[in-house]
């Protein structure tokens, strides 16, 4: 198999965590690459403020996911990230701080989501934060990444938006309406992948692949 399936997502998104699962699996699979693309969901004009009618909404959806991938949203996230009304829903920082990786240790942006992913829902910490973004790429030894999100490097903002452009570009031309939307390319083939398979058994996405 010779497969490139692009990842498109926001890591701010839940179902986009409910699928990393799926996403980390295929990184074995020989003959499949798998593309981050970060659309910029909940970045620039579509971030917004926290309050009580989103968080809940945001808690009753989260507890849904749980249930169906078995990825955990714990109360110290629903305490210290939902219940924090300073703490913007918004998703720039993170995903610059996963461009950064990008350009560094490509090899290695799917990792660094996951982890920041975990240090949200998991660990409650605020990934909003550049400070934090950087401390947790330090703490993966991503040493020059975690540079170029401290000093806010200009070359960051420019790949985030091309990458961004590209994202949006594949939504449009496959009629994509949310994250996470997968579209996969073999040769001079490309076609949008069903996400659901990749939540409850992530070996289901693969075999989907294969079917293909």
């Amino acid at each position: 198999m010779d497969m490139r399936l692009h990842f498109l997502f926001d890591p701010l998104c839940g179902w986009c965590y409910g699928a990393t699962p799926a996403m980390s699996e295929l990184l074995d699979v020989p003959g499949v690459t798998v593309a981050l693309l970060p659309t910029g969901l909940f970045s620039g004009e579509r971030a917004r403020s926290m309050d009580d009618a989103f968080a809940t909404f945001a808690w009753s959806n989260d507890r849904r996911i749980e249930r169906l991938t078995g990825q955990r949203f714990t109360e110290q996230y629903r305490h210290r990230v939902l219940g924090n009304r300073q703490q913007r829903f918004d998703s720039g920082p993170a995903t610059g701080a996963l461009t950064a990786v990008s350009l560094t240790d490509p090899g290695r942006e799917l990792e660094a989501l996951k982890a920041l992913q975990h240090a949200r829902y998991v660990d409650g910490s605020d990934v909003t934060s550049l400070a934090t973004l950087a401390g947790l790429l330090h703490g993966l030894g991503l040493e020059e990444a975690a540079t170029l999100v401290a000093n806010r490097d200009a070359a960051v903002f420019a790949a985030n938006r091309a990458r961004m452009d590209r994202a949006e570009s594949l939504m449009q031309e496959f009629g994509a309406r949310g994250v996470p939307t997968l579209i996969a390319e073999s040769g001079a083939k490309r076609w949008m992948v069903n996400p659901s398979a990749a939540y409850s058994n992530p070996r289901a996405l693969m075999g989907e692949l294969e079917a293909v």
